[in-house]
């Protein structure tokens, strides 16, 4: 099939919602993908001239039957993955351009920008594919470093939470650092604990919900990993990294300090607490009785979340995630 059949093809079968476009990280579709046989083409955005809604090195996975992440505003996903499943069929990677000087100017970018991207075709046994879903799998942060046609992936050293795209042309060279999945531990069983413990694994967090003596089964409908221990004995187990956010929203002082003086000393680059203002002084004076340092106790937010004025759950776990968000990007300021 020609590539014109195929984007006549992706253009007639498109999604009316593309729910695929929801998933920001691919690399676990990319480790379904592998584990069940099957090619996957990997698309990364690696330059945008103008506005775009997607960053350099957004990514986008694409195999004969999924879809996962999005790389525009929904102008572009169609094509790009037919010609993602062209290269799956020929097994070799492309360059992609939409917008000034694109070939195919029936495609318009509405907020007037131009896109280029690198089509990858990946085998299901290729070895920087294998390398990339391990390192997730183990919570190292990753480099891929390609010219289209050979790659590579491996460990690095970076305490970033977001990729950084660097690109070389002339050899074309892309070097993508890819940190691990961002991890939301919350410490409660209350409503708002809850809510928070939603909200963020439907933002793609990988979630933790600690409740020391907490029922034996967990919360019904929430998709997290459920601990009953004591808390600090729970956040040493689970073990709080640079990409680990912790929420800490109890109500019992005891609990919510046992959290607190073994998350404020990690390397946790959030950590929250709910409670009143007026109140965040004495905890404060009793975390440095515990033992807890100057430096550490000036990093605990309280009262947890930006202040967006709601009361209820979801409205403070929006403000919570909305906090923990402006930490990762650096916009806490």
């Amino acid at each position: 099939m020609s590539v014109d059949d195929l984007r006549s093809s992706e253009a007639a079968t498109y999604p009316d919602w593309p729910l695929f476009g929801l998933t920001d990280d691919v690399r676990e579709t990319l480790a379904t993908e592998m584990a069940a046989g099957r090619a996957s083409a990997l698309v990364t955005l690696i330059r945008t001239d103008g506005g775009s809604p997607r960053p350099p090195g957004a990514q986008m996975l694409v195999s004969d039957t999924t879809l996962s992440g999005f790389l525009s505003g929904g102008c572009v996903e169609a094509d790009v993955a037919a010609h993602a499943r062209a290269a799956l069929a020929d097994g070799v990677s492309r360059r992609l351009v939409y917008g000034a000087g694109s070939p195919w100017p029936d495609i318009r970018l509405l907020c007037g920008a131009r896109i280029e991207m690198l089509v990858e075709p990946l085998a299901p046994d290729d070895p920087a594919a294998r390398a990339l879903v391990s390192l997730r799998a183990r919570r190292r942060a990753s480099v891929w470093i390609t010219d289209g046609d050979r790659r590579n992936c491996e460990a690095v050293a970076t305490t970033e939470v977001r990729p950084v795209l660097a690109l070389q042309d002339a050899p074309f060279r892309l070097s993508l650092t890819l940190p691990p999945q961002r991890r939301m531990v919350v410490v409660g069983g209350d409503p708002t604990a809850l809510a928070v413990t939603q909200l963020a694994r439907t933002m793609g967090y990988e979630t933790h919900l600690v409740r020391p003596r907490g029922p034996v089964a967990p919360p019904p409908g929430v998709d997290a990993h459920y601990w009953r221990d004591e808390a600090g004995a729970a956040l040493t187990q689970i073990g709080l990294d640079p990409w680990t956010f912790v929420a800490v929203a109890t109500h019992d002082t005891e609990t919510d300090e046992a959290a607190l003086a073994a998350a404020l000393p990690s390397p946790a680059p959030y950590v929250g607490v709910l409670g009143a203002r007026r109140r965040l002084p004495e905890r404060i004076a009793r975390l440095g009785a515990l033992g807890v340092a100057p430096a550490d106790l000036a990093r605990l937010r309280g009262p947890i979340g930006l202040d967006l004025g709601g009361k209820s759950p979801f409205e403070i776990a929006v403000a919570v995630m909305a906090e923990a968000t402006a930490v990762a990007h650096g916009r806490e300021d």
